[in-house]
């Protein structure tokens, strides 16, 4: 057990737990006393209750090594409508302007940590990254759905080629990453070297290539799955349209950022707040991609400006809150009985997903010559899976509704071991390769952490 985990005692470490304990307890008295107490001023009580019940959660698993999106995830999972109830089905729906703006943050704050220098400096890596992960891992996780097809039902009234068709889709949706999972650890270790740098600049761009791919998947699955409709270029049309608006809308709004924090500097957490909500509201009417936009608008500040590490400080700032809430709610809405029932398959999916990536990231390592770290550890960061899967699944389910909801069940379990499992290993990776900070983030950046035991000044003994 390493110090910066045991720097708080054990008496700190029952006060979270009886702090938990006790907000958990009335809020359950009180849901099932007052049932129709469900409604907005309910939405407000349940954030709060998620971002208390989150980061005390994140402080009991800190002894063990693990990280703390973690808990915020088993925080909503226990508070959520599969497990004590304290938040019901209707709050989650109104909660979601909430995920909006976190994932928008969260997108903002993944283009501005992006330095152009430094994936200058690893272009080798990551175009040799990027060709075997999506290569390996379309192939691999498609022969592997395959393989499971005798265990899924909703599967055997297809033809041989349709179910082909649907595990080249498969195999698409598994080369998704997670940047909200890999900025909220690097944001929790405020780790720094190779490994850490890769990770971000691979997952950051691959998000980019993946969208192409799957729209690429799904005009050459569409035949095979509806016999009825032939090979169209249509797609990419409108994809070309999505993309080059994305990117255009994202490069006005970082040059706007640029300009505000230049020449006003103030209140920036209301601008950001107007910006998640605002932007987001826009980009949807003209369907333009908003995790695309807002990386390029943070890319833009970061490296087209001189004002990229002011608002680097100024996300920081909101850093902790919006993790804790996004992923706290991402545990709420995991379906438990769902996951229960096909953790069998999802387990062997997830598998094989871990496996192909694995093998990928070492053989592009050996060809791009990179260092040992990332010879043994750049897999890592690449296992989990959120926010831009889930989306994806969306646009397949109303592509193919035939057997969209079944699918999209399956994707969603596959998800969960992914969302579980794929932390832990990264914040173990990073552990391993010695690139974690001393010094652990404060729960919430914008109080000043008090001083650690053990010193007269706050320095560890």
């Amino acid at each position: 057990m390493t110090g910066k985990a045991t720097h708080k005692g054990i008496g700190t470490r029952l006060v979270h737990g009886l702090l938990l304990a006790g907000f958990g307890a009335m809020l359950f008295v009180v849901t099932r006393r007052v049932p129709e107490v469900h409604g907005r001023l309910w939405t407000i009580t349940a954030v709060g209750f998620l971002l208390l019940a989150g980061t005390l959660t994140s402080e009991l698993l800190e002894p063990l090594g693990l990280p703390h999106l973690t808990g915020y995830l088993l925080a909503g999972v226990a508070a959520g409508p599969y497990a004590l109830r304290l938040i019901d089905e209707q709050t989650l729906t109104n909660l979601s302007p909430v995920n909006t703006l976190s994932l928008s943050l969260i997108a903002l704050a993944g283009g501005a940590e992006l330095d152009w220098a430094a994936m200058r400096q690893w272009a080798r890596s990551l175009c040799w990254s990027m060709l075997l992960q999506c290569l390996l891992v379309l192939v691999a996780t498609s022969a592997a759905f395959y393989a499971v097809r005798p265990l899924l039902t909703f599967t055997h009234a297809l033809t041989a080629s349709a179910f082909f068709g649907l595990a080249l889709l498969w195999g698409a949706l598994s080369v998704t990453r997670s940047p909200s999972a890999t900025l909220a650890i690097l944001s929790q270790t405020r780790a720094t070297g190779p490994l850490a740098t890769y990770t971000l600049a691979f997952v950051m761009s691959s998000n980019l290539v993946v969208v192409v791919m799957l729209a690429a998947v799904m005009a050459v699955a569409r035949p095979m799955l509806d016999p009825a409709t032939s090979f169209s270029l249509g797609s990419f049309v409108t994809l070309g349209h999505e993309l080059f608006g994305s990117v255009a809308l994202g490069t006005t709004l970082g040059l706007f950022i640029a300009a505000y924090v230049r020449l006003i500097d103030r209140q920036m957490l209301v601008v950001l707040l107007v910006l998640g909500f605002g932007v987001s509201s826009l980009l949807d009417y003209l369907r333009f991609d908003p995790l695309l936009a807002f990386m390029v608008a943070g890319f833009i500040v970061r490296n087209m400006s001189r004002q990229g590490r002011r608002f680097v400080e100024h996300i920081e700032q909101t850093g902790s809150v919006v993790y804790v809430v996004f992923f706290a709610t991402a545990g709420a809405e995991l379906d438990v009985p769902l996951l229960r029932h096909l953790w069998p398959v999802a387990l062997l999916l997830g598998g094989s997903r871990a496996a192909a990536t694995w093998a990928a990231a070492r053989a592009s390592a050996r060809l791009a010559k990179d260092p040992l770290v990332l010879r043994s550890w750049s897999w890592s960061g690449l296992v989990a899976q959120a926010g831009l899967a889930l989306g994806l699944v969306v646009i397949v389910a109303r592509e193919f509704p035939s057997f969209g909801a079944a699918f999209g069940s399956l994707v969603v379990a596959t998800i969960g071991v992914n969302e579980m499992i794929g932390p832990v290993l990264f914040k173990l990776a990073l552990d391993r390769a010695g690139e974690t900070a001393h010094t652990p983030a404060p729960s919430f950046p914008s109080i000043r952490p008090p001083p650690m035991d053990g010193g007269p000044h706050g320095t560890p003994a």
